[in-house]
């Protein structure tokens, strides 16, 4: 690989003897791997697993298969993963993931709190903001609410609010110039110091939302120093923070002058560039009163959703239930008042009203397990190839008609109607293939 005359000079006098090396694990071929979703009812075995991180193995999943479309495998490459595995939160907690997109890092977390304390994850990119929102709706969580925001806006409406917050920063990206070439055309030998001053500015933002003793997990996918330990040294420098332990793994190095922080090179480590610091926060409470979220739906519209979920649901979902338009969606108990955030996915999508009537969304069918479900048909592998390309499916006629979860492999594929013996397709339009 043809890597930038600045990159190679710099990193030949960072690395010393170990650079040649290091240079030439650019011309292998880029490391893929997979997480399973602990959320979902229908596990299955995957060889490959990854030593010491759960739910991680080597490997490819392809995109059309039921276990991506279904939620149960995500794509994530190893060094990204160690992130979500370094954060670990407990459940309960209440988590930032502030620079989101496209979802592994969100996905993972919510792995570890099970459907109980609160994410908000956030992208600030109106575009990669959509992709998040449609990768956790895949994973099935009912605890998250999607953001498209700036770190000082969401800090007005969460001071000192979050038990953890994990911020991945915007960087200069020369972890993944094996995967993604077209990263190097970015690179300069200033682009790092300029990443570094954004950096800054964001966690100025972070740590104004982080209650005493919280975490924060702050990481990069690149390897410059500027962007890494000499942040880890401004932190240190300027706010009251505790420099927590990162376990070394599979080749994990220690990080320039912090051996609590881990690097990841690919000549040791298997899979691409990462950087990963976390801190206890011994500051003060931010002290400002915060105005939480309330329900606002109509009486007719409680009736209809509450007559679906008698007749369809075996589960009473905790929350706050709020209408946006005719779309109804249940968040977090606990958030704050979010009316001057933009939203991207405003909690857990669970349908449409329609006149006298209340029809079920993709998300909820894709988020409930076959013990939540009044009713559920399970249907095979050949004919998901079918209902994922839009086609109708015969079921028997013993089936009453009605709203039922249609399941694959033992997981949700969102609902659709039975009528008359037949499955009527539901599978959104803009996901068929």
């Amino acid at each position: 690989m043809q890597l930038p005359d600045g990159f190679r000079e710099k990193y030949r006098q960072l690395l010393g003897k170990e650079a040649e090396a290091f240079f030439a694990s650019f011309d292998e071929e880029a490391i893929s791997a997979f997480r399973t979703n602990p959320l979902k009812e229908g596990q299955q075995a995957f060889s490959q697993a990854i030593e010491g991180m759960p739910w991680s193995h080597y490997g490819k999943v392809s995109g059309k298969s039921p276990e991506h479309v279904t939620g149960l495998v995500y794509s994530q490459e190893p060094a990204a993963q160690v992130v979500g595995q370094v954060a670990s939160p407990e459940p309960g907690m209440k988590v930032l993931d502030l620079a989101a997109a496209p979802g592994g890092k969100s996905t993972h977390l919510l792995s570890y709190l099970m459907n109980t304390g609160i994410l908000v994850s956030n992208e600030i990119s109106p575009k990669r903001s959509k992709i998040l929102a449609e990768n956790i709706e895949r994973f099935g969580a009912r605890n998250v609410v999607v953001t498209n925001e700036s770190a000082d806006r969401l800090a007005k409406v969460f001071p000192g609010y979050f038990d953890m917050i994990v911020l991945d920063a915007p960087c200069s990206g020369e972890g993944m110039f094996r995967k993604d070439p077209a990263a190097m055309q970015y690179w300069h030998a200033d682009y790092p110091v300029e990443c570094a001053r954004l950096q800054k500015e964001i966690l100025e933002s972070t740590l104004h939302m982080l209650k005493p003793e919280g975490i924060l997990v702050y990481s990069t996918c690149t390897w410059a120093p500027e962007e890494n330990e000499e942040i880890v040294s401004w932190l240190m420098e300027n706010y009251d923070l505790e420099l927590l332990p990162v376990e070394k793994m599979n080749g994990m190095m220690e990080g320039i002058g912090y051996p609590e922080t881990a690097r990841m090179y690919p000549h040791h480590f298997k899979g691409e560039g990462q950087f990963v610091a976390k801190f206890r926060y011994h500051g003060e409470q931010v002290t400002k009163k915060i105005k939480y979220g309330k329900s606002n739906l109509s009486r007719e519209q409680v009736q209809l959703w509450t007559s679906f979920a008698k007749d369809c649901l075996l589960v009473d979902l905790e929350g706050v239930l709020q209408v946006f338009g005719d779309q109804l969606y249940l968040l977090p108990q606990g958030l704050p008042d979010l009316s001057k955030v933009r939203i991207a996915r405003n909690g857990l999508h669970l349908g449409t009203f329609k006149k006298k009537r209340f029809e079920p969304s993709y998300a909820l069918g894709l988020a409930l397990t076959s013990e939540e479900v009044a009713r559920r048909v399970q249907i095979s592998e050949e004919e998901f190839v079918r209902y994922v390309s839009g086609q109708t499916l015969s079921v028997s006629n013993d089936l009453p008609n009605g709203w039922y979860q249609v399941a694959i492999q033992g997981n949700g594929l969102g609902f659709a109607k039975i009528v008359s013996g037949t499955l009527k397709n539901s599978f959104p339009k803009g996901l068929r293939f």
